[in-house]
C-alpha cells in the first residue's frame, strides 16, 4: 500500500503540559484508523499535526507528494456568501453534479432536508456540520480525517455513513477518525490509535478488538507487577537469610480473550432493579392519555403534527430508548414528560413520588464564573450511590475527570466536553428517581462514557434516552421506540436493526412511488430503446473479439522475432495502436451497457 503520511519522533506541549511526545507513527492508503482518548488527551492536536495544520515542537512529518488530504474539523470555516451548493458541489447545477450517483447518494442521505440554494450563514449548527461533511467526502482526497464525523447525525445516516466509508476504503481512500461513537468505530475502523499520557498505542481491529487487547494488556500489566513485587520480597528474603533454594521459574499463561470475561457477570441485574424503582418510585411514573403535539411553521406553512393521540403508560425501572429522525419529535417528548412543555391536546401525568432530572442538549444553566468544585459542592459536599455508599463531591468529580487544577478552573473556561459532564454530574448530585437524557454523549470521551454507563447499570428509576449513539443506547436501555414521523410512537422488539429497517422499507417505497407509471407509447419507446442497445452491445463485442484475435496474433509474432529489435519496434507500434482501439471499444461497451440497464 503507498504511504501517505508519516510523522516520525513528534512532540508538542502547550504550557506545561505534554499531549505528544517521541511519538511515530504512519497512514497508507486503504487504512482505516480511530483515534481513541480522554478529552484535552491529545486527539484533535494528533489530527492537526498530521494534516499540517499544526506545527510540532519536536519530530517531523512527511507527507507522500501530491498526496490530497481532507479535513472535517470540529468548527467549520464557510466564506460568509457562500451556498449550500458552492461548498459542495463548486456551484454546479443539479443535472451535472446528480448525474454522478456516488455524489447524488451522499447528498441525499446526509442534506436531503437541506435547499442547496440556501445561504450557509442562515444553516443550523448540525446542518452547518453535515454541509461539511459532504464537502470533504466529495472531494476525492487520498486520505480524509473526520474529527467527530456522527455529531449531529441520527442513527439512520450513521448506519449509511459506515457503509459508505466502509465502500471507500475498499477503493483505496485512508481514514483517520476521531469519534466516541463506539459502534461506528467498531463498524467502520481496522486499527485503533490510543492516545494517552503523551503516547499514541496501537491496537489491530475494531473499538471491540480494543476493548479485548486493552484488558489483555492490564491483566498482563498487573500480572507483571504482581511478580516483580514478588521478586522484591524474595530479593529481600535472600538479603536477611542469604542464598535461597533453588526455585523454578515461573510461568505466565494469556488467557484467550473469551475467557477475560467469562466470570464477569451481566451489567446489572434488572429484577433486583425493578423492585428497588418500585419501592422508590411506586407503581406510576407517566402516562400519556390522548396526547397530541401539533407546532406551528415558523415560515407560515401548515403544522407540523408531532404526535397524535398517543397514549402511553412508562413504569417503574423501565430503561427505554427513543429513535427518530431529525425532526420527529425526539427532544418535545422529553420535554412533555418534564413538564416543560404542554400538549395540544390530552394530558400527561407524572407519579407523586417523582423526582426527575433532565439533561436537554443546551448547557446553559452552568455558570461560567463559578468554579468546578463550588459549583458541585453548593447542591450538596455529600452523595449517595446507588450501591448506597456515601462519595464526596471532590470523588465524584474525580471519576469524571476533573482532577488537579481542573476542579478550580472557572466553568467559562472548560471545553464542551467538559461543561457536559459537569452538566451531568451535577443532575445526579440531586439523587433523581427519573433520569431523562436528551444525547447524552454529545462531546462526552469514551472513558467517561464507560463511566457513566457504570453507574448507570446500577442506578435503580426509570431511564428514558434520546440519542444517535448506538452503542450506549443498547448498553444503558432495555427496549427501543421509535418515532415514525407519522405521529405514532411504536415499540420495536427488534431494536435499532428493526428500526434501520422499517426506515430502508419506507425508502425504498418512496423511491419506487416517485417514478413515473409507463404509459403505453412510453414501454414502446423503452422497448425500442431496449433493442437498440443490443444491437450495439453485440456490434461492439463482435468488433473486440476481432481485436482480441489481433492482439493474439501479434504478441505470437513477437514472440518469433524476438531477436530482430527493428521488427519488434514495428509490432510494438502496431500493438499500441491496437490497445488504444481496444481502450476506446471498451469504454464504448461500458456505456452502451449503461444505456441497456437504464432502458430496462
Amino acid at each position: 500500500m503507498a504511504n501517505i503520511v508519516n510523522a516520525e519522533r513528534v512532540g508538542k506541549s502547550f504550557g506545561t503540559r505534554t499531549l505528544l511526545d517521541d511519538v511515530s507513527l504512519g497512514l497508507s492508503s486503504g487504512d482505516v484508523v480511530g483515534v481513541v482518548g480522554r478529552n484535552g488527551d491529545g486527539k484533535t492536536t494528533l489530527l492537526s499535526i498530521l494534516t499540517g495544520r499544526l506545527e510540532p515542537d519536536a519530530g517531523s512529518v512527511t507527507w507522500a507528494s501530491g498526496a490530497s488530504i481532507g479535513f472535517l474539523a470540529q468548527s467549520d470555516e464557510f466564506a460568509p456568501d457562500a451556498s449550500v451548493r458552492d461548498v459542495i458541489v463548486g456551484g454546479e447545477p443539479d443535472h451535472v453534479w446528480a448525474a454522478n450517483a456516488i455524489t447524488r447518494g451522499i447528498v441525499e442521505h446526509l442534506l436531503g432536508d437541506v435547499p442547496l440554494d440556501a445561504a450557509v450563514a442562515d444553516l443550523s449548527g448540525g446542518e452547518r456540520r453535515r454541509t461539511a461533511l459532504v464537502a470533504v467526502m466529495l472531494s476525492g482526497h487520498d486520505l480524509i480525517v473526520l474529527d467527530e464525523p456522527t455529531n449531529h447525525l441520527d442513527v439512520e445516516a450513521v448506519h449509511w455513513l459506515a457503509a459508505h466509508l466502509n465502500d471507500l476504503q475498499r477503493g483505496g481512500t485512508a481514514l483517520l477518525i476521531v469519534s466516541h461513537d463506539r459502534w461506528f468505530l467498531d463498524a467502520v475502523c481496522t486499527r485503533i490509535w490510543e492516545v494517552h499520557d503523551g503516547r499514541v498505542d496501537a491496537y489491530d481491529g475494531g473499538y471491540a478488538a480494543y476493548v479485548l487487547a486493552r484488558a489483555e494488556r492490564g491483566r498482563q500489566a498487573a500480572a507483571n507487577e504482581a511478580r516483580r513485587q514478588n521478586l522484591a520480597r524474595k530479593e529481600l528474603a535472600w538479603l536477611r537469610r542469604g542464598a535461597p533454594a533453588r526455585t523454578s521459574k515461573p510461568r505466565f499463561r494469556i488467557e484467550a480473550a473469551n475467557a477475560l470475561i467469562a466470570d464477569v457477570p451481566d451489567p446489572r441485574d434488572t429484577l433486583a432493579l425493578k423492585r428497588f424503582s418500585v419501592a422508590r418510585l411506586g407503581k406510576d411514573v407517566f402516562d400519556l392519555e390522548h396526547v397530541d403535539v401539533t407546532l406551528p411553521d415558523p415560515d407560515g406553512g401548515p403544522a407540523r403534527e408531532l404526535f397524535r393521540d398517543l397514549n402511553w403508560s412508562i413504569g417503574p425501572g423501565d430503561r427505554i430508548g427513543i429513535v427518530g429522525v431529525n425532526g420527529s419529535g425526539k427532544s418535545t417528548l422529553l420535554r412533555l414528560l418534564a413538564h416543560e412543555q404542554r400538549p395540544t391536546r390530552g394530558r400527561v401525568k407524572q407519579g407523586r413520588t417523582l423526582r426527575l432530572a433532565h439533561l436537554s442538549q443546551a448547557v446553559s444553566e452552568l455558570d461560567d464564573d463559578e468554579r468546578v468544585l463550588d459549583s458541585v459542592n453548593r447542591l450538596k459536599r455529600e452523595t449517595r450511590l446507588a450501591t448506597g455508599e456515601e462519595a464526596s463531591a471532590a470523588q465524584l468529580l474525580e471519576e469524571f475527570g476533573f482532577t488537579g487544577d481542573r476542579l478550580v478552573t472557572r466553568i467559562g473556561e472548560l471545553s464542551g466536553g467538559e461543561r457536559r459532564r459537569l452538566q451531568l454530574l451535577r443532575l445526579l448530585m440531586h439523587e433523581p428517581n427519573v433520569l431523562l437524557l436528551d444525547e447524552p454523549t454529545n462531546d462526552l470521551d469514551i472513558d467517561t462514557l464507560t463511566v457513566v454507563e457504570d453507574y448507570l447499570d446500577t442506578w435503580p428509576g426509570t431511564l428514558i434516552v434520546v440519542s444517535h449513539d448506538r452503542y450506549f443506547l443498547e448498553r444503558v436501555i432495555d427496549v427501543v421506540y421509535a418515532l415514525l414521523g407519522d405521529g405514532r410512537c411504536v415499540l420495536l422488539p427488534g431494536g435499532v436493526d428493526a428500526y434501520l429497517e422499517h426506515r430502508r422499507r419506507i425508502t425504498e417505497a418512496a423511491r419506487q412511488a416517485a417514478k413515473p407509471a409507463p404509459t403505453a407509447s412510453r414501454a414502446a419507446s423503452t422497448a425500442a430503446e431496449q433493442r437498440r442497445a443490443k444491437k450495439e452491445l453485440a456490434r461492439l463485442e463482435s468488433q473486440l473479439h476481432r481485436l482480441a484475435e489481433r492482439i493474439d496474433k501479434l504478441h505470437a509474432e513477437m514472440a518469433a522475432q524476438a531477436s530482430d529489435y527493428g521488427r519488434l519496434a514495428a509490432l510494438q507500434q502496431q500493438l499500441d495502436a491496437l490497445s488504444d482501439e481496444r481502450d476506446e471499444l471498451e469504454l464504448a461497451w461500458l456505456e452502451a451497457a449503461e444505456a441497456l440497464e437504464e432502458a430496462g
